[in-house]
């Protein structure tokens, strides 16, 4: 592990208005649909980059950094099964979503991909670098939803005992209903963000929109809460014999890593990306005061940077 290399600000394309969710389009692969957003290269010689949300997110999660980084890589960004506007899912495991994704980039034929993943997307892509280092050129965890021993001491814990329940589903269905959109999109923000100032007017209200979708989709509250236990069966397992432990395929990572964590993470431990990057033998690490979970959607430019960084080192 070494510090992460950040590039210069000029590297990137100048500030300016934001940009809107890109283009979407809908994949079908063995008769399920994924819909996935394509972020066009800006330049000749642009490489293609995979870009991966978390739980309960979208493919509008990477918007704004696709667009910083759309000189160097052609990206799509995927709607995992369950969320966003992709069809739901028989099962909610790591395994199975990094099955799904692999089969993303099969059907794609674009090669070796830069790999970036956030949360959930970061345990995924994990796993995908770990079995199949053909398909990754480079990988970028932000905030990777990495097994630690007490899921309790994050947002998610006072949803936990909710999966020992019968009929959970129903019951979070119920505890959404009893919030407005533009209320439940304010807890997101407050559990995601290390500072809410930081979210402009338009992609707070893109949340809010995000949020009134999840209203209308009934398989939400399943995928939710299927996720969320497989996320907590894969910390259990972590720290038992078998190669299914995310850490011991951490170890497996072939590919040039960059590992990137907040330190007002209120999801995943703060402690968790570093030791990420001590697992993986070629990683660089890159740690961000006062910045959240979410840290490609709130310092996109700095995210931006330290990728960058990572090309120009390897």
């Amino acid at each position: 592990m070494k510090g992460a290399q950040l590039a210069a600000d000029d590297a990137l394309p100048p500030e300016g208005l934001l940009p809107s969710p890109w283009p979407a389009r809908r994949l079908t692969i063995d008769g399920t649909m994924l819909h996935v957003r394509d972020t066009p290269a800006t330049a000749p010689g642009a490489e293609p980059a995979v870009y991966v949300h978390g739980l309960g997110g979208s493919s509008q999660n990477f918007t704004d950094l696709a667009a910083l980084l759309a000189g160097r890589f052609d990206g799509q960004a995927v709607d995992l099964p369950g969320f966003g506007y992709s069809d739901p899912s028989r099962r909610y495991s790591i395994a199975a979503f990094a099955d799904r994704l692999v089969g993303c980039l099969e059907h794609a034929g674009r090669g070796p991909v830069h790999l970036v993943g956030n949360s959930l997307g970061g345990s995924i892509c994990v796993r995908v670098a770990a079995l199949r280092p053909d398909l990754v050129r480079t990988l970028t965890l932000i905030s990777p939803a990495m097994p630690f021993l007490d899921p309790r001491r994050t947002a998610q814990g006072p949803v936990l005992p909710l999966l020992a329940l019968p009929r959970a589903d129903r019951i979070l269905a119920w505890g959404m209903a009893r919030l407005t959109a533009e209320e439940m999109a304010e807890q997101v923000l407050l559990a995601c963000f290390g500072d809410t100032a930081k979210v402009s007017a338009q992609r707070r209200a893109e949340a809010i929109e995000e949020i009134k979708l999840r209203y209308t989709v009934a398989h939400y509250p399943q995928a939710y809460l299927g996720t969320l236990r497989g996320l907590v069966s894969s910390f259990l397992r972590a720290y038992l014999p078998g190669m299914n432990s995310q850490w011991r395929l951490a170890a497996r990572i072939a590919a040039p890593t960059l590992v990137i964590g907040g330190l007002k993470d209120g999801l995943v431990d703060p402690r968790v990306p570093a030791q990420v990057a001590k697992v993986i033998p070629d990683s660089r690490l890159l740690i961000l005061p006062g910045v959240g979970h979410v840290a490609q959607m709130e310092v996109p430019r700095l995210v931006a940077r330290g990728i960058v960084g990572l090309l120009d080192d390897v």
